[in-house]
């Protein structure tokens, strides 16, 4: 055991110097020169500024200079402005229930001025000049008067110069000037009435001019090139002090990235995280994108102050809703509207990867290169499976007709596609691709991809209406499964019924289908084989279906609804009859989200007539 410290030999319990405290709570809020950029940028919003220049120097560690013409700051009230915890914009703790400004805690100069060289000038409109103000660490100079417009022009230098440890972790000029980029593309988003100006060392990297309307704001910094990949969403759930208003662009399916990097959500004008918001957005683009993937947006969300807490982050950059609920519902609502209201299939030149453009502040455009050789590549790299069983038309249609007539529910009309234009025939490539065309150009679509998102489409229809038909097997199937998968067996048996699939364990590694879906058997699935792969899934990972209802138990009917669609679905290597092949072109415009199969890939791509003139030198 370690030797109990002496009584005597306790430390002593002391107040830190009131620099250290400083240090220690610039630690919060300057984690690198972007946060003081954006401190600052804050500041400059709320005093009512039309235009803001940044300006940095070696990534903004040298120096970052924010002006602007904003309402500025009495000579005599400089040294309250750069002491800690005062503020012009709270009063009381009851202000902390409404916060309306961008910053609010009376922390960033003095936090900033104790790890830099800081200097503020400001003039008001009632002054005949400017004053200015120095600090260094926790000392100030005396107040002294300057030459300046009207505004407030802050300047840090030599950040970090006397905390080492923290500069340390400072990293390449480059990446420092793309974070500080970053933010004010960020800022310069969501307040299109207030210009924008970044100059690093000299060079523009944002210029966006006051009183933009947003969509034109939005484009401006992520490359206007990129207008016929966003969509517009929209909802106005706001009333008095509840509810919510939405507004944004969204990015088609073929824009999804592995990270949430495209993503840029604001609220009330202030950037923030948050999971409530980007898990809606996830969920409206469920079946379009590949699970692993996340959508690109941008989504300007307005609410009652009092409905949001933003107090419980250090950097404000997280916040709290009062009812999280609420927002999740409408932001689904209003992104899944928007996608069922856009023709979603993706260009031949989509298909390739997309990087951000060299500098900041980093739009979305794709690299378009030799799209000859991505047409030819996409078809090579694409191997067919092995041909199954070919598959009569009568089979196929019966398949797509089975749930027909089963009442309709009153669900969102079904996305609304370029109709192919009439053709005498739709080529089959490879027994896996069809060929037609429609106003737009050429289109290909993914004969297994296509007909899985209709068989699931039909599913989920018929499991909103209730149960699906089953049939009793005359043998029980039996399946082998490891002994922890038995206890998945019990946790999704409620959704098994529902799906009207019938099995019991019987032994400790065995469990016999008495009962099967009655399309399954039709598309010649195994019982044992599907419910084994199944079993399989849930104890892999580890589902949870929680609450009827609830977003576990939504997620896990998805899982199983796609399983059976993609096993029911006609598979690469089937070759189709001309009836078949067209049939299967017109289911193309019966259901929603036709543009995607259930696993997020595209059913559909898409040449354009110019493309195809360019590909042929007509253009």
């Amino acid at each position: 055991m370690p030797a109990t410290r002496p009584v005597d030999a306790l430390p002593e319990i002391k107040r830190l110097p009131s620099l250290v405290a400083a240090q220690i709570a610039a630690g919060e809020v300057v984690e690198r020169p972007a946060s003081v950029v954006k401190e600052l940028v804050d500041n400059s919003i709320d005093a009512g500024a039309t235009r803001i220049t940044i300006e940095l120097e070696q990534g903004g560690v040298e120096l970052i200079r924010v002006s602007d013409d904003g309402f500025g700051i009495p000579a005599e009230q400089l040294p309250l402005a750069v002491a800690e915890h005062a503020t012009s914009k709270i009063r009381d703790a009851a202000d902390l229930d409404r916060i309306t400004t961008m910053g609010f805690r009376g922390e960033a100069l003095a936090s900033i001025a104790s790890v830099s060289r800081l200097s503020v000038r400001s003039r008001t409109h009632a002054q005949d000049s400017a004053a200015a103000i120095d600090v260094v660490g926790d000392t100030a100079s005396a107040v002294r008067p300057e030459s300046g417009p009207v505004g407030t022009s802050v300047s840090v230098r030599n950040l970090f110069f006397n905390t080492p440890a923290r500069r340390k972790f400072v990293r390449t000029n480059a990446t420092e000037q793309g974070h500080c980029a970053d933010i004010v593309s960020s800022l310069a988003m969501s307040h299109p009435a207030i210009g924008f100006a970044l100059l690093a060392d000299g060079r523009s990297l944002v210029d966006v001019p006051p009183g933009q309307q947003p969509r034109d704001r939005v484009l401006a910094l992520i490359g206007k090139e990129m207008s016929s990949e966003y969509v517009e969403a929209q909802a106005d759930e706001f009333d008095d002090t509840r509810g919510v208003s939405i507004w944004g662009l969204v990015g088609l399916p073929s824009l999804a990235r592995p990270t949430t990097r495209w993503q840029h959500l604001f609220l009330n004008g202030r950037p923030i995280r948050d999971k409530t918001v980007q898990h809606a957005l996830k969920e409206a683009y469920r079946g379009l994108i590949e699970p692993g993937r996340q959508p690109a947006a941008v989504l300007m969300l307005e609410m009652d102050p009092g409905a949001v807490d933003v107090n419980v982050h250090p950097a404000k950059a997280e916040v709290r809703f009062r009812d999280s609920s609420m927002v999740h519902s409408t932001v689904f609502r209003a992104v899944r509207a928007a996608l069922q209201g856009a023709d979603l299939t993706p260009m031949v030149e989509s298909i390739a990867e997309f990087r951000p453009s060299v500098g900041p502040p980093r739009p979305l455009v794709p690299q378009v290169t030799n799209s000859a050789s991505r047409f030819v590549d996409f078809f090579r790299d694409t191997s067919p499976a092995t041909p199954q069983s070919r598959f009569s038309y009568e089979e196929l249609k019966r398949a797509a007709d089975a749930f027909d007539a089963s009442p309709q529910r009153a669900d969102p009309e079904p996305q609304q596609l370029p109709r192919p234009i009439p053709a005498s025939r739709v080529l089959q490539v490879h027994n896996s691709y069809l060929v037609t065309q429609d106003e737009h150009g050429v289109v290909i679509i993914d004969q297994h991809a296509l007909h899985e998102r209709v068989m699931f489409e039909k599913l989920k229809e018929r499991i909103g209406n209730g149960t699906l038909e089953s049939q009793r097997l005359l043998v029980p199937a039996v399946v082998n499964v490891a002994e922890s998968a038995m206890d998945g067996l019990e946790r999704i048996g409620p959704l098994l019924v529902k799906l009207g699939v019938e099995a019991e364990p019987i032994g400790p590694r065995a469990v016999a289908v008495h009962a099967f879906p009655s399309f399954l058997f039709d598309r010649k699935v195994d019982p044992a084989e599907f419910l084994g792969e199944l079993l399989d899934r849930v104890e892999a990972e580890k589902w949870t279906l929680g609450e009827p209802g609830g977003e576990a138990g939504e997620a896990a009917l998805h899982e199983v609804l796609d399983m059976m669609a993609c096993k029911a679905a006609v598979k690469a290597g089937d070759s189709l009859s001309e009836e078949e092949l067209r049939e299967l072109v017109h289911l193309r415009e019966s259901v929603e989200r036709a543009s995607n199969c259930p696993h997020g890939r595209p059913t559909t791509v898409r040449m354009t007539i110019r493309e195809l003139e360019k590909l042929f030198g007509r253009s």
